[in-house]
């Protein structure tokens, strides 16, 4: 197996393809970490730093910037607000039917448009988030009271910054390997692991050095858990009919579906996390231009967040929901009966047609709860730890742990897929 590892390694390197594919990867990463180190300005970072210390609401937030939000840089809002775009055009999908049928229904042409849309719709909700957040820094002593024309300058540097990053997003789908949303993510997790180690190692007191080693014990088994349960699959199999063509016959092959249990990967965890922040954003916003009645509601909902029993329970409904929700998106039941008929494959001993959509939309159904419970609880055990330890990094580090490996495990996948696919 090792042999075989590493032939795979090097041929990912020596081919042409693969290798450009892997370096406009690291290219990517390299711009979009420079773009997070340069700061917006008038901010003060003694402020800030206390302001994040005591805040675990923008340390889960900081998790979408890719550590941009940390140091208040022109990319500080991250892909937050074309995460929120995606789920705002998604949800559509089910209240509109025009909107579902151009996702689902009018092939590439209507995929593209619908991805058009979404990014169309990044730009106000950028805006607003970065008013939002830049309102609340100032009125926090944060940043420096500004100008009408500084504000309006930092908000257009954070807009644009954030734009930029579903620009490089996007390259990075089209022209690297795997989801780019996604891989950003994954990049400002991994560049933030050297500092909340060397912070764990330098603050933690005596007394949670024991939970701080439990949670370590308990995030390896969480890693060797999602990698096994990614890997778990449910074969449905598919035979092909004979065919005769002349005085030739054709005995009709066999195959199998795949159903993976985790078939959406770690967009219901990005999406839980989104809806999750959004209420806070909104009021946040709303209550520092001054608009009447929201500080109550932001208070209340502040009070919820800090609850970590509700907020652990919410956050798992809200990842079993979104993991069926997308799901039943990315693989319609209906489509592959579809393509089964037309190439002349059939489950055995189920009928071609409306028969095999069912019998495959419940297998998918069956194949998917336990693996939407299963992230679901991966998700909520940081919760419960910080529940009972009170160790609020714990929390932060669990979400950002359940992301990178998942993103992780797809980039690997996805690469040993363009291996094998240059060896035959």
């Amino acid at each position: 197996m090792i042999k075989n590892f590493f032939r795979k390694v090097k041929l990912a390197f020596t081919d042409p393809v693969i290798r450009f594919r892997i370096f406009f990867i690291v290219a990517a990463f390299a711009a979009f970490r420079f773009l997070a180190a340069i700061p917006i300005s008038g901010v003060d970072k003694v402020r800030l730093e206390q302001f994040f210390t005591n805040n675990q609401f923008f340390g889960l937030l900081n998790i979408f910037s890719g550590g941009g939000f940390s140091n208040l840089s022109i990319v500080m809002l991250g892909v937050g607000p074309y995460i929120t775009a995606s789920i705002i055009m998604q949800l559509a999908t089910v209240i509109f039917p025009q909107v579902k049928a151009m996702y689902s229904e009018e092939g590439e042409a209507g995929r593209t448009k619908f991805i058009a849309i979404s990014r169309t719709l990044t730009i106000p909700i950028a805006i607003l988030q970065a008013v939002a957040f830049l309102s609340l820094l100032e009125s926090q002593g944060i940043i420096s009271t500004l100008t009408p024309f500084a504000f309006a300058v930092n908000v257009f540097l954070v807009a644009a910054g954030s734009m930029f990053l579903m620009w490089i997003g996007e390259l990075i789908t089209e022209f690297g390997i795997g989801n780019g949303v996604s891989l950003i993510i994954f990049a400002g997790i991994v560049a933030g692991v050297p500092a909340g180690l060397s912070q764990i190692l330098f603050t933690a007191s005596a007394a949670n050095i024991p939970a701080y080693i439990g949670f370590f014990i308990l995030s390896l088994v969480a890693i060797y858990s999602v990698v096994t349960v990614s890997e778990a699959e449910r074969s449905i199999p598919i035979a092909y009919a004979r065919q005769v063509r002349g005085a030739a016959t054709n005995q009709g092959a066999a195959t199998y579906l795949p159903i993976r249990l985790l078939q959406a990967g770690v967009m219901p965890i990005i999406f839980a996390l989104s809806l999750i922040l959004l209420p806070q954003v909104a009021l946040t916003g709303l209550a520092a231009v001054g608009v009447g009645g929201m500080e109550g509601a932001l208070a209340a909902y502040t009070a919820f967040t800090a609850n970590t029993w509700a907020h652990g329970a919410v956050y798992f409904v809200l990842v079993v929901m979104f993991t069926f929700f997308y799901t039943s998106i990315t693989f319609e039941p209906k489509r592959v009966s579809d393509n089964l008929q037309k190439t002349g494959a059939f489950v055995p001993g189920v009928r071609p047609g409306r028969e095999t959509e069912t019998y495959i939309g419940n297998v998918v159904a069956r194949v998917t709860f336990p693996g939407a419970l299963f992230l679901g609880l991966i998700a909520v055990v940081p919760f419960v730890i910080q529940g009972l330890t009170g160790i609020t990094a714990i929390l932060v580090g669990g979400t950002a742990l359940l992301i990178a490996v998942t993103v992780l495990l797809d980039l690997i996948r996805k690469i040993d897929a363009q291996v094998s696919l240059r060896e035959y």
